[in-house]
């Protein structure tokens, strides 16, 4: 914490009626200090552009409630979390840039410096198969680059992209829509525990503890997710998706927004065509796309060698059906066919590959690399 701006005078001053992230840290950048702001009159106060005196009287008047900032410390502590301000050296560089930055940011994990070379991947809640693999894909790639990976533990392409981050040893934050120790959907709270164990990331929020997820706070959540990334990535989504409320908060924020191609056909690739279509976005088959656009912002952590993890062992009938096997499905007479090895042989050692993490059995017999 900088000298002179306390956590606790910026919890207080979040508590009082209409003033928002931006009056604070406009009042803050004005005076030097929370104590400065607490301690000014309000003829002074007014003298900040957008403080009014109604303002100015309630920051003077209205008393600090320590039993409520305490209870938000003690609830901090049992998730073994932190605050970060706006004026901190922790607080995401990319993230003060925006026109709204949170002031304050609840933190379980660790943000790293290299996370200000992320990129935002999202989509929808119900992706197919294709939008499946290449969240996985994208993720998988953008772990092997050292870049971290930003999405909003949402269920579909959002778990995918951290959980697929985490299983390359990348980092991945999480932008939550409610508070850090109200983990929603429940079924990612293991998955929460990951990301902030062993400095794999972290999982953040603007709101204050005991704040339950809600769809009110989604919006606000996504300007988090495109401003803390150089871009963002969606996979798929719908016309209406909420993807595209995240499309919008990146060009408003003039951050490179780009989307993966799908079928005319499919619903949940409505959005992300129509994007590419009206020149919005960037039209990408690959990662390389993404990192020859931002090329320049990501040069540091690009410059940087980063050791590929250790392959596991494959005995030569698993090399002969990896060898076989791409990201597309392929049903198991085929692999069978292709490889020359007798079904038994090669239901044994996709069921070893599948332990080793290379293979996923899809339904029907369906096997694809990952």
């Amino acid at each position: 914490m900088q000298n002179g701006i306390h956590i606790r005078d910026i919890l207080h001053l979040k508590s009082i009626p209409k003033i928002s992230d931006r009056k604070i840290i406009s009042l803050v950048d004005h005076f030097k200090s929370t104590t400065g702001v607490l301690s000014a009159d309000p003829r002074a106060l007014v003298k900040v552009r957008s403080i009014k005196e109604a303002d100015a009287s309630m920051i003077r008047h209205i008393p600090v409630d320590q039993r409520s900032i305490d209870k938000q410390f003690s609830l901090l502590n049992k998730v073994n979390g932190s605050i970060i301000s706006f004026w901190d050296k922790e607080y995401p560089e990319q993230l003060k840039n925006i026109y709204d930055p949170p002031v304050l940011l609840f933190v379980r994990g660790k943000l790293s410096p290299n996370d200000n070379y992320s990129i935002a991947v999202v989509g929808t809640r119900h992706p197919t198969l294709y939008g499946k693999v290449n969240a996985e894909l994208f993720a998988k790639e953008f772990a092997r680059r050292g870049i971290s990976v930003v999405s909003g533990l949402a269920r579909g392409v959002d778990t995918i992209a951290h959980r697929c981050t985490l299983h390359h040893h990348g980092r991945t934050v999480a932008v939550l829509g409610g508070s850090i120790d109200r983990i929603y959907p429940g079924e990612n709270v293991s998955l929460v525990e990951t990301i902030e164990s062993k400095n794999n990331g972290a999982v953040i929020s603007e709101l204050p503890m005991s704040t339950p997820s809600h769809p009110a706070f989604f919006p606000r959540r996504n300007r988090i997710i495109s401003g803390i990334s150089l871009g963002t990535l969606i996979i798929e989504s719908d016309e209406d998706g909420g993807a595209m409320i995240t499309a919008t908060t990146a060009l408003d924020q003039n951050r490179e927004l780009f989307c993966i191609p799908g079928s005319i056909a499919e619903k949940k690739c409505f959005g992300t065509n129509k994007l590419i279509k009206n020149g919005q976005a960037k039209l990408v088959q690959s990662v390389d796309d993404i990192v020859d656009e931002l090329q320049l912002a990501l040069r540091p952590i690009l410059s940087i060698q980063h050791a590929a993890p250790e392959l596991p062992q494959l005995n030569v009938f698993e090399q002969k059906i990896v060898d076989r096997l791409t990201p597309e499905p392929m049903h198991i007479d085929e692999i069978a066919e292709q490889t020359q090895l007798s079904i038994s042989d090669v239901l044994v050692n996709l069921l070893g590959l599948e332990f080793k993490g290379i293979v996923r059995q899809m339904a029907g017999k369906m096997f694809l690399k990952v």
